[in-house]
């Protein structure tokens, strides 16, 4: 045990499952949770989508809810959930302190203006002039602005005063990865002493989907279970929406304040593997070797995509592991890109707060697990690149 243990203090949970910590510890533990889907806006394709939010408790101007896209939103939603669950919400002078890490994509193009541009381009052969002329007549500068991936990390200062250092990463499920890496890194350094990190993605808009089924990655079947879905004849994705922010504190900050804390992180690992060579398998097992896994039966919260290599190869490295008990929750949340880890880490924290497992999302492919889980593996294996894992510890 050490002053500079990284601790989980503060959570905020958006899905379609709802908000906050406790309605997604009820949805999953219920042993009755079934997928939340649209399969009619998006046909061919099915997403995990939204429930109505009311974003005034977390984001109380309109002016600031007006001036941001819905994935900006749906973060500083989050991360205000995160600090009032951390009882940060409203300290000043410990926001002003506080560090921020957020993953973020490049933000929602203008559907109507692309479609405009795409129209017009049938005829005309000047389309390099056409382009230009759309894009000084027909978008916003303030648009335009909201495209850049910091305006994330930028409305969170603005709405809640989190003013120390910021950073964004960006590059899908492995800026998260980097992020709580870099995070619980500097905690541990004595760089930081509480840091928000964490990361939202809006899947309920076309050019959202449209990077997914370029490369050919999106279920084409409706839904069908995450473990099998290499037997469908879609690329195995299913998308949700979320936005996931954590509050990570030292152990000395945490305790000197009296802050109850969900879980430790005691290790965070990363990899790149390259899979055109068929890497994939031996990165994941390099990882868990990493880790240091405890002995015994072991529960993981696994971020698995359903794309059919990455899947295959995580659900081959887990089994040969061990004793782990799988739970694939994009089965039931969708994949959320960017918030994949964070959602997996949180779901994780959880099940070490709670003294409980989450019961299988696939009964007859995941195990049972009996027991008290000391330790928990949290995972996500990027659906195109990029992987990590991070094992979790009471406080």
């Amino acid at each position: 045990m050490s002053e500079r243990d990284v601790l989980i203090t503060g959570l905020g949970l958006v899905t379609c499952f709802g908000e906050g910590p406790e309605a997604h510890w009820s949805a999953i533990t219920s042993g009755e949770a079934e997928p939340r889907l649209d399969s009619t806006r998006f046909a061919p394709y099915t997403i995990h989508p939204l429930p109505e939010i009311d974003w005034g408790r977390q984001i109380p101007k309109r002016g600031d809810q007006r001036q941001m896209e819905t994935w900006q939103r749906l973060g500083t939603y989050a991360a205000g959930m995160a600090l009032d669950d951390a009882g940060l919400k409203g300290d000043e002078e410990a926001c002003a302190r506080m560090d921020m890490i957020v993953s973020a994509a490049g933000g929602e193009r203008d559907v109507e203006v692309d479609g405009a541009i795409l129209e017009a381009a049938r005829t005309r052969e000047d389309r390099g002039v056409l382009v230009n002329e759309k894009l000084t007549t027909e978008l916003r500068p303030t648009l335009f602005l909201a495209q850049l991936s910091n305006l994330l990390a930028g409305n969170i200062s603005i709405v809640h005063k989190v003013t120390g250092s910021s950073h964004t990463f960006m590059g899908e499920e492995g800026s998260s990865i980097a992020a709580i890496q870099t995070a619980a890194a500097r905690i541990r350094s004595g760089q930081s002493s509480h840091v928000l990190v964490g990361a939202s993605f809006q899947t309920e808009h076309p050019d959202m989907l449209l990077g997914y089924d370029l490369g050919g990655f999106l279920e084409r079947e409706g839904w069908r279970p995450l473990w099998s879905r290499d037997q469908g004849k879609g690329g195995g994705v299913v998308t949700g929406s979320a936005g996931v922010f954590l509050v990570l504190e030292s152990r000395a900050r945490a305790e000197a304040r009296g802050q109850k804390a969900y879980a430790a992180i005691r290790n965070v690992v990363s990899g790149y593997a390259d899979r055109p060579l068929g890497g994939l398998t031996a990165e994941i097992t390099r990882m868990l070797a990493d880790l240091e896994l405890p002995s015994g039966p072991l529960l993981a919260i696994s971020g698995a995509s359903g794309a059919h290599e990455a899947t295959t190869a995580e659900r081959d490295a887990l089994s040969a592991g061990g004793d782990i008990a799988v739970r694939g929750i994009a089965a039931l949340f969708g994949h959320v890109k960017e918030a994949q880890f964070p959602l997996a880490v949180a779901l994780a924290a959880l099940c070490i707060a709670n003294r409980s497992a989450v019961p299988p999302v696939e009964t007859g492919v995941e195990t049972l697990f009996d027991g008290v889980p000391e330790r928990v593996l949290a995972t996500t294996i990027g659906y195109h690149r990029a992987e990590g894992m991070a094992l979790l510890e009471p406080a």
